[in-house]
């Protein structure tokens, strides 16, 4: 079977005899396999080349030495002048322990490179944002993992860039990595996997309640899961307009409230205890007591698909909106939860509609950020960036199947980054004062730039279509393992 390299129609790959649910499982089957043998085949996603041009044997002199020698002490005494004679001024460091690797846990140190990796192709192709995959070992002598060890290292390391994006790090460290280093670092420290989810998960939810004519501060939200992702997602709901008493998180020990002692009592669960403060009043004892009557279900938790059950989404209310964003299978099939009822129903996966995955905004919100060499990254320009890939996407037209911008829609990238610039300037953590026109073109042009260099190194087989074979024999195997 010839197999179109652009995997425009997965679900045309499969026997017409197949469920549902043997499509959903054989298409993550297929995406796993294809992604070895891809991986194997190209070594990896990433590579380095020069910006600049050698216009002859002396243009070494000018990018090394003696002529660099300038460069060092221009550098020496004006720090920021960095920014702009190296490329530390659109260069993100992609930095992870690897000890919570999507739904794979601890992978080891450098388990997590191909996530890291996937991160920076995406900067680059997405955002015209250069980056690149730091996989740090954190352990200590006891073999546990030390979160002062990546602070440390994050520390000594930011002086070569622009950006920092955290990824794949266990909680609670997570949560004191990042609130240390935002504090600490004279970048922005960005932390993807709680930040730059919520940012895209209000996104979807804003607009989501807009088709279900519903309202941010009257709805019932549940949340399923309290790790970075969802305790995160839960702050900027909250900061944005959400009702404490209408939310209520579970984790795996149950609901969140003030009667939960063992957070309250174990000081690296900080970020956790206060939504115990804040949320459930009424203390729901379990999700199905939780579920009744709920509008929305916010689940990043354990992989499914029968994590969130059937009856739960039936019992509901009218135009029920239901994200289960675990990676890489949802807690419940998109199409379970349409047949229980739900409204709209987003996963984390770009082969199911409505896919909430932050790769629709980080991109935008680090460029955006280091076009005004923003000092850090606030709360305030999170929920900005949420608003405005909810805004481009209601403009261009949203449904119960289209919620939010996709990572095709070029222009989104630019728009948030012009907005959420405009933000950092208004909160008085940029260096630079541009107007909003000006970081927009910016991003299109450097977005164009990246996207042209990709599609010409593949003009010019620099980059090498997969074999035919390779998708092939993804398929096949998908396709038995389904059957047996």
């Amino acid at each position: 079977m010839k197999i179109d390299p652009a995997l425009k129609d997965l679900d045309a790959l499969f026997p017409a005899n197949f469920t549902e649910d043997q499509k959903a499982q054989a298409k993550t089957l297929f995406l796993k396999n294809l992604s070895l043998e891809a991986h194997r085949f190209y070594g990896g996603k990433m590579q380095t080349v020069p910006r600049c041009g050698v216009y002859g044997l002396n243009w070494f002199n000018v990018w090394y030495t003696p002529g660099v020698s300038k460069i060092s002490t221009t550098i020496r005494d004006d720090n920021d002048a960095s920014f702009s004679l190296s490329g530390r001024g659109n260069l993100v460091a992609v930095v992870s322990d690897s000890t919570r690797v999507l739904g794979d846990g601890d992978c080891t140190p450098p388990g997590g490179m191909g996530v890291m990796e996937g991160k920076a192709m995406l900067m680059k192709y997405l955002g015209g944002v250069d980056a690149t995959a730091l996989c740090v070992d954190s352990r200590g002598p006891d073999g546990k993992n030390d979160p002062d060890k990546l602070i440390g290292f994050v520390k000594m390391v930011q002086h070569s860039f622009g950006a920092i994006n955290l990824e794949d790090i266990s909680q609670p460290n997570c949560f004191k990595v990042l609130d240390e280093l935002r504090d600490a670092c004279d970048i922005p420290v960005w932390h993807d996997d709680a930040q730059g989810t919520a940012c895209i998960t209000l996104a979807g939810l804003l607009n989501a309640l807009k088709l279900a004519g519903k309202k941010l501060p009257e709805v019932k939200i549940v949340l399923l899961g309290a790790g970075a992702a969802n305790t995160t997602i839960a702050r900027l709901i909250l900061a944005d307009g959400g009702d404490p008493a209408r939310m209520i998180v579970f984790d795996s020990k149950g609901s969140l409230h003030t009667g939960r002692e063992d957070i309250k009592n174990d000081k690296r669960n900080y970020r956790k205890w206060e939504i115990c403060e804040k949320t459930n009043p009424g203390r729901a004892a379990s999700e199905a007591e939780a579920l009744k009557g709920a509008d929305v279900l916010i689940a990043l938790s354990k992989p499914g698909p029968d994590t969130v059950k059937r009856g739960w989404i039936s019992s509901m209310a009218d135009k029920a909106v239901v994200f289960a964003c675990a990676n890489p299978v949802p807690e419940i099939w998109p199409y379970a939860a349409k047949e229980a009822g739900a409204f709209i129903v987003a996963t984390g996966r770009g082969d199911f509609p409505n896919q909430v995955n932050n790769s629709v905004c980080f991109p935008g919100i680090l460029k955006g950020a280091l076009l005004v060499r923003a000092k850090k990254i606030t709360d305030g320009m999170a929920i900005r960036c949420a608003h405005s890939i909810a805004d481009f996407s209601e403009k261009r037209g949203i449904t119960a199947d289209s919620i939010i911008a996709t990572m095709e829609e070029t222009d989104v990238f630019a728009v948030e980054a012009a907005d959420v610039a405009q933000q950092a300037i208004k909160e008085g953590v940029a260096r630079l004062q541009l107007s909003w026109e000006e970081v927009y073109n910016q991003a299109k042009a450097d977005i164009a730039a990246a996207r042209a260099l990709v599609e010409d190194m593949k003009k010019l087989r620099y980059i090498k279509e997969p074999p035919a074979e390779i998708l092939e024999a993804a398929l096949v195997k998908a396709v038995e393992a389904v059957k047996k």
